[in-house]
């Protein structure tokens, strides 16, 4: 009699057990989500985009957890919590760390702006002074139109930089930048072959 009435007790507490751990945890996966927007809200994809991504790759391996977790006729979700625990933390550090790298992006664009601008503008001085050869002319011309191009470049960025948007402009100005770069590269070259000083 004791055997069987501890049997069935035995019964209970593991059916207990397994129910209880059983439950989809509504609550967790609400806040994690929660904490998700609001790194999202905080702009952690655009100025931290790979930790991000890999944030984004660890909530889909959990909601797939919780999937398969629900498929199963005992669930477990004891694993799925501490993982969405895990996600939650994760987004709020990243959140946390975004103000620092949005401001180091803006002092960065910020310098490239300033330094851009003295490098067009050495373009700019430089390319009246090539030679005129036989080609020379279409020559001249392509580098105006790359000019040209550049300096439109830099225009989006500032207008990116002033709009607040300095990942944008850290993109758009490192662009105009190595072609800037290139293009000097390239006048001073040409300058150098045909002993022209510059």
């Amino acid at each position: 009699m004791k055997n069987k009435l501890f049997s069935v007790l035995a019964f209970v507490a593991v059916i207990a057990l397994l129910s209880g751990c059983g439950k989809v945890p509504q609550a967790a996966i609400e806040s994690t989500n929660a904490a998700i927007t609001a790194a999202q809200e905080a702009e952690v994809d655009v100025y931290l985009a790979d930790e991000f991504a890999v944030l984004q790759d660890s909530l889909n391996s959990v909601n797939a957890a919780i999937e398969a977790q629900k498929g199963k006729l005992f669930k477990n979700f004891g694993d799925v919590k501490e993982d969405l625990s895990l996600v939650q933390a994760q987004a709020n550090e990243l959140a946390s760390r975004v103000d620092r790298k949005k401001e180091e992006i803006k002092d960065q664009a910020e310098t490239m702006l300033n330094d851009i601008k003295s490098v067009v503008a050495e373009n700019a001085k430089l390319v009246v002074r090539l030679p005129r050869g036989k080609e020379g002319a279409a020559v001249i011309e392509a580098i105006k139109a790359d000019l040209a191009a550049v300096d439109k470049t830099v225009a989006e960025a500032q207008s990116s930089f002033d709009g607040g948007l300095f990942m944008d402009a850290f993109n758009k100005v490192t662009e105009a930048k190595e072609k800037s770069d290139s293009i000097n590269t390239e006048i001073k070259d040409v300058l150098t072959r045909a002993r022209i000083r510059f």
